[in-house]
């Protein structure tokens, strides 16, 4: 089964406190988009292609190996994968969407969701447990339920669809409307969504102190437990 595999990488580094995008943000010597890039294709996609902006294009291209194909993102994430889901060819039978922002995602995570795709699902994600009690609030803040935990999950990515399935749900959706993931999107559309284990590793790179714990994985110094 043919795999290209997204990277969603145009946005900026203003929660991160960087001068630059955030997915070229140094993490251990290297750009985030670069750690992310070489997740998809050590876990087995085919080919890349990367949203990015497009003042930075040369930037980019300067990261990143030969064959990873570069296309201008937009001003949202949707539509940032709406664009390099476009230059996807034809032939591929799946589609891996990542975030540049998740770079230690170890590329077990990404066979997991081939592996998945190649039983026959039409979309995964991969997922941890929730560990802490978790509320929902009204609008002053005050508690109004505690769902149970055991049938909550974090989602994390790369997120993986049949082609044909996030084509045609990214195709139903109206312009303008902006959901949180791909999984959000195809859901819309009414496809079910599966999951396999996710990985700690995975971990989002947000703000500083994020930035700072991934250092220290990369060198090989235990977080705060």
């Amino acid at each position: 089964m043919s795999a290209v595999g997204i990277v969603a990488a145009a946005g900026s580094g203003l929660r991160l406190g960087a001068d630059r995008p955030k997915a070229l943000v140094p993490l251990g010597g290297r750009p985030l988009v670069a750690w992310a890039v070489a997740t998809l294709l050590d876990g087995g996609v085919d080919e890349v292609v990367v949203a990015v902006p497009a003042a930075d294009h040369d930037a980019f291209a300067a990261v990143l190996p030969d064959g990873v194909r570069l296309v201008e993102g937009g001003a949202t994430r949707t539509a940032s994968v709406r664009a390099a889901l476009a230059a996807v060819p034809a032939e591929a039978a799946a589609v891996l969407v990542h975030d540049a922002a998740r770079p230690l995602t170890p590329p077990a995570v990404v066979a997991r969701v081939l592996d998945a795709l190649r039983a026959g699902a039409p979309a995964v994600v991969p997922v941890l447990p929730v560990v802490d009690t978790t509320v929902a609030v009204d609008a002053g803040g005050t508690v109004t339920a505690a769902p149970d935990r055991a049938t909550l999950r974090r989602v994390q990515t790369p997120q993986g669809f049949a082609r044909r399935v996030l084509v045609e749900a990214y195709g139903a959706l109206p312009d303008g409307v902006e959901l949180t993931d791909d999984a959000a999107v195809v859901r819309a559309a009414c496809v079910p969504v599966g999951t396999v284990a996710g990985d700690e590793r995975a971990a989002k790179v947000t703000v500083a102190h994020d930035l700072a714990l991934a250092e220290l994985q990369v060198a090989g110094v235990p977080g705060p437990s």
